[in-house]
């Protein structure tokens, strides 16, 4: 996948999606925030991680100190500052070297880490922005399924630094997206004593959730539940109820 071609195509898309709208629009998929709240995190978000490629930061970089981490007061200028934030990073990153190791909260990473996870932080509050004016959201099959794999990357890099499991010892719970993407459209995810693990695979869990990877997606991060977007829950219910309740929006 070309995530950098991913990412400038999503942060166009969002911009487009809330050029027209207003701006004071609640968001109730986050939880006290309004439009302009989101789409200035979404850019400042991608400014933050290029600036700390860019500085070599080597710790926790406060968002406030971000470099033109505000978008102008004027309509158009502030769109532009939104597209303007994504090529900052795709540009850092090219500078930097995408094999270079970086800061990021999971510890080192390769500068081209950060690409790939600001592209799914646009795929998601894209979906947000969506929710919050009513409107279809849709995603490519293999980029939602992408979306899920970095997310619970993520999610077990954590458990290594100190999260609380979501998944009790011995239990597995197997995610299967009925689009056709062979193995990277399945995952076995298992509780253990170290926290969780994962791979791609076919398997029967204590408890399986099928459906469409962008309805998988949404329904895994809480955007949608399983049954507006037609999620099946097969097995013990309950294991996904803990799911929901251990893991971050």
């Amino acid at each position: 996948m070309d995530y950098v071609a991913a990412l400038l195509e999503q942060n166009e898309l969002f911009g487009e999606l809330i050029r027209d709208a207003d701006p004071s629009t609640p968001v109730p998929t986050c939880p006290g925030w309004t439009i302009q709240q989101l789409f200035r995190h979404v850019g400042r978000g991608d400014r933050w991680a290029a600036q700390i490629l860019r500085d070599r930061v080597e710790d926790y970089l406060d968002p406030r100190m971000v470099r033109d981490g505000k978008p102008p007061s004027d309509h158009d200028g502030a769109i532009e500052w939104l597209h303007g934030s994504a090529r900052a990073l795709v540009d850092a990153v090219a500078d930097v070297g995408e094999d270079t190791p970086a800061w990021t909260f999971l510890g080192p990473r390769p500068a081209a880490w950060w690409v790939r996870r600001r592209l799914h932080e646009a795929t998601v509050h894209r979906a947000d922005a969506a929710l919050a004016l009513g409107v279809r959201y849709d995603l490519a099959a293999a980029l939602a399924a992408d979306g899920i794999t970095e997310w619970l990357d993520r999610l077990a890099a954590e458990q290594r630094n100190g999260r609380s499991a979501p998944l009790d010892t011995g239990v597995t719970l197997h995610l299967h997206a009925t689009d056709d993407l062979d193995s990277a459209g399945e995952w076995m995810i298992r509780g253990n004593e170290d926290g969780m693990s994962w791979e791609h695979g076919h398997g029967k869990g204590t408890t399986a959730v099928r459906g469409r990877a962008v309805d998988l997606l949404l329904a895994l991060l809480r955007r949608r539940s399983a049954a507006d977007v037609g999620v099946q829950i097969l097995g013990v219910q309950e294991v996904w109820t803990n799911w929901l309740n251990r893991t971050p929006l």
